[in-house]
């Protein structure tokens, strides 16, 4: 089992009950209902949460093992949860399908996902560090120049013995190490950035998920320079109400040539691709906690002018409309102020 310092944890929550243990992460998660499938005896229980910008660590201590179903709520905050067990394990089942974090194995999955957790094993001890999933959601864009939204199918389970899984693993250590006890981490957010986006960049390339068939084409699909000028110049101009024949002409080909271009290396019309880049900012907006634009403010400003069609399309790519986007993020931000 791997080693850390969350034996020696100090308990800020601890209860006796399983309704109070569920309100305390609601300080974390949002709003999710849960309930026990099996009653447990002697329920005694102890978190520590610590949050940053970018990360949550919970350390939980639970005196007895149990299962319970959650249900998660549109306010609700979406994290990538990396298990790391160090005594007992942790389970969680989607369907007849159940994962497992415990000896030499850790657990990656989304929390909006399973329908049962478990925790399994006496005086029970896991260390949970949660990354916020507009980071993994990102981290895909930005590898695989494709909007995501949905289930990303990653392996949940990570072998410590693999490269990969000892790799994940002493990250995922030291960004704990860092968080843990208001540690240097927490007084150095450009250090926490770097860090779990290296994190988020291992999983997304390294963990089989639903795109890794992509990754396989990576190196031989670089783009000729017209489509790498032409992209140039979308992110120069995103803002600017630009249109193909301006993007063709600063990339100097015809319209046509720029088109076959990025429909052969980019899988995509050079238009898709403009509207995806405005997409994504307009999501980072509508995810910044502190911006204080308006909906449509940050609609108009990445260039969509129709704010029904681009409601349409970002619900399409993101499966929630951008006001129920600015809600949750508010609703996260205000209870963690608190």
């Amino acid at each position: 089992m791997m080693e850390n310092s969350a034996d020696n944890a100090v308990f800020r929550y601890r209860g006796s009950t399983f309704d109070s243990m569920i309100e305390t992460l609601g300080g974390v998660f949002g709003t999710f209902d849960a309930a026990l499938v099996d009653r447990a005896q002697d329920f005694h229980w102890g978190l520590d949460l610590t949050a940053c910008e970018s990360a949550v660590l919970i350390t939980g201590y639970h005196q007895t093992g149990f299962q319970f179903r959650t249900q998660w709520y549109s306010d609700a905050t979406e994290y990538l949860s990396l298990v790391v067990p160090r005594r007992g394990g942790m389970g969680v089942t989607y369907g007849s399908r159940m994962s497992e974090a415990g000896q030499g194995k850790l657990l990656l999955y989304r929390n909006f996902e399973p329908d049962i957790i478990s925790m399994h094993g006496q005086s029970n001890l896991i260390d949970e560090l949660l990354l916020n999933w507009s980071l993994i959601q990102r981290t895909i864009g930005e590898t695989f120049d494709v909007p995501f939204n949905g289930s990303l199918d990653l392996l949940p389970e990570v072998d410590l013995s693999t490269p990969v899984g000892r790799t994940i693993g002493k990250i995922a250590e030291a960004i704990i190490d860092g968080i843990r006890d208001n540690g240097p981490l927490i007084q150095s957010p450009v250090a926490m950035s770097h860090i779990t986006q290296t994190l988020a960049d291992v999983v997304i390339r390294m963990v089989p998920h639903r795109l890794s068939h992509l990754i396989d084409k990576m190196p031989r699909m670089i783009a000729p320079g017209h489509v790498r000028r032409g992209i140039e110049f979308m992110h120069a101009n995103i803002n600017r109400p630009i249109t193909m024949p301006i993007v063709a002409e600063a990339a100097g080909v015809s319209t046509r040539a720029l088109e076959a271009g990025f429909r052969a290396f980019k899988e995509t019309t050079p238009a898709a691709y403009l509207q995806m880049l405005r997409l994504r900012a307009a999501r980072e907006d509508l995810l910044d906690p502190e911006n204080r634009m308006l909906v449509k403010e940050i609609c108009l400003r990445w260039g969509f002018f129709q704010f029904g069609r681009f409601s349409a399309v970002y619900r399409a790519h993101y499966g929630e409309d951008p006001s129920e986007t600015r809600r949750r993020v508010c609703g996260s931000h205000s209870r963690r102020s608190s």
